[in-house]
């Protein structure tokens, strides 16, 4: 316990702010001058908070391995507990005589249920509990309508958040942190067994990411200086893929969206003004998810449009697991599943073209793709990833009309002209000519066989028709209006 009340530390609470820089909180305790207990808490206790997916586990783990390092380079050590957040912080406010706690908020329901109740047992022993806005650019409360009402719909949501002008400017790191110092106990973090084991599945997944901020910042700027020029042009190319990949580094706050926001809008690099929108679009795209998530907390359970409550939503155990495991026939749809569970990432055009085609051309809930996507995307997001299932399903907010179902042939034609992500991540397809890699049903008997393709053997035959499936799809929608008209 600390003597007196001026040694008394500040506890900050990390949680999807994994980073030294332009972090509030973390600025709040060190601007303290008190010395500093910095605690993150594994919490699958705590009411309506969902656990993590096996993705963004091994994610975690490795970042906050990183960010560990990043905080004793500073003099500060991360001290690691298990159990309800409420409990652990109890204690350890019980442990050090700590008078202060601060931490960065977030927007889950169950998630701001517990910061409320930890705030409110603070403040009722006389004790200073301090939120920030650090995960996102303008908080929900601030952008509204003009009736005071939260927006339905991306592009009045954009205009308005334009309006109230960029958003500050990103705070630097800090030089050092006075550490609490005393023996605090800390959890052994291979102990939480995020990482798989039997089977280890993460091989690749290993090999393309690096968590942790050190490697957000550089990617960041190598982005900013190398691809965000032709990202207007070139991002639904998954062949090429001239994306950010940001992502994962955001969703666990590895880097801030300040931060992203004015190195987008920074002079210095050659982005003309367009690219530069396009791409800050998307960054906003993710706040507007955060939004809908806070005025409609279910949204990963419920149709944001109750109207498709009533939609005649199949049973397909076969088709899901084909669609799970990249074997549907329908080669951009299987290429697209295969780099997911290979990568924990899928290129956003890919998203939504598996999306259309889990919901429309199987007609199976958009609920199941959701949970696959929590499961094995490093990025899962609790606000992102539901937010886009629905748009993609016609059932969320400012959703693509549930009428328009993505041709997986087309999609491929346009998108993947030269087959380059087709071949991949279907090398059984690799041999044959580009025209045909979209449709290969379509492709002469010899050049089947000049390829090694034996449909039905070496590659799936399609598992729908897509005319017939297209069709199925608009009367199921029909028969969905006539019940709730």
């Amino acid at each position: 316990m600390a003597d007196t009340k001026s040694n008394a530390p500040v506890i900050i609470w990390f949680r999807q702010d994994l980073r030294i820089h332009d972090n509030p909180a973390l600025k709040f305790a060190v601007d303290s001058g008190k010395h500093i207990v910095a605690i993150y808490i594994h919490d699958e206790i705590s009411p309506n908070i969902r656990p993590m997916g096996a993705a963004q586990k091994w994610w975690l783990h490795n970042s906050l391995n990183s960010h560990a390092n990043e905080l004793l380079k500073l003099g500060c050590k991360l001290i690691l507990r298990s159990g309800a957040s409420a409990d652990v912080i109890q204690n350890i406010k019980n442990e050090t005589g700590a008078e202060a706690i601060c931490w960065n908020r977030r927007y889950g329901d169950g998630e701001q249920s517990v910061d409320a109740d930890i705030k409110k047992m603070f403040k009722s022993e006389g004790m200073e509990a301090k939120s920030f806005a650090g995960h996102l650019m303008h908080e929900p409360s601030l952008v509204r309508t003009g009736s005071d009402k939260p927006y339905r719909v991306y592009t009045p949501f954009w205009k308005k958040f334009c309006q109230m002008g960029p958003p500050r400017k990103p705070y630097g790191a800090p030089n050092t942190i006075k550490d609490y110092g005393n023996d605090l106990s800390s959890e052994n973090l291979e102990d939480w067994k995020f990482l798989p084991t039997k089977p280890d599945w993460a091989g690749a997944i290993s090999e393309l990411w690096t968590p942790g901020e050190p490697t957000a910042i550089k990617r960041a700027e190598a982005y900013m200086t190398a691809d965000l020029q032709v990202y207007d042009t070139a991002r639904d190319l998954p062949g090429s893929d001239r994306t950010s990949k940001l992502s994962p580094h955001l969703r666990f706050g590895e880097i801030s969206p300040y931060a992203l926001w004015h190195q987008c809008h920074d002079q210095r690099h050659t982005a003309d003004a367009k690219a530069r929108e396009v791409w800050a679009k998307e960054l906003v795209w993710r706040e507007f998810s955060y939004h809908l998530l806070q005025e409609w907390p279910h949204l990963r359970s419920d149709n944001f449009n109750p109207k498709f409550d009533a939609f005649p939503w199949g049973k397909n155990n076969a088709a899901l697991e084909a669609w799970k495991t990249g074997q549907t026939g329908y080669p951009i749809v299987d290429a697209g599943m295969r780099q997911l569970w290979q990568t924990g990432w899928m290129h956003n055009r890919v998203r939504m073209i598996v999306g259309s085609f889990l919901v429309k051309h199987l007609l199976i809930d958009w609920r199941e793709g959701e949970k696959w996507f929590w499961d094995t995307l490093v990025d899962g997001d609790p606000a992102a990833n539901p937010a886009q299932w629905q748009w993609v399903a016609g059932t969320g907010a400012d959703a693509s009309p549930y009428f328009r179902i993505f041709n997986p042939i087309l999609q491929a034609e346009k998108f993947d002209k030269d087959g380059s992500y087709i071949k991949k991540y279907v090398p059984e397809l690799a041999d044959l000519p580009p025209q045909y890699l979209a449709a290969p049903w379509d492709a002469p008997t010899i050049e089947l066989k000049k390829a090694g393709v034996t449909l039905g053997k070496t590659y799936p035959n399609p598992i729908v028709d897509h005319k017939e499936a297209r069709d199925r799809a608009l009367a199921a929608l029909q028969a969905s209006r006539e019940l709730t008209d």
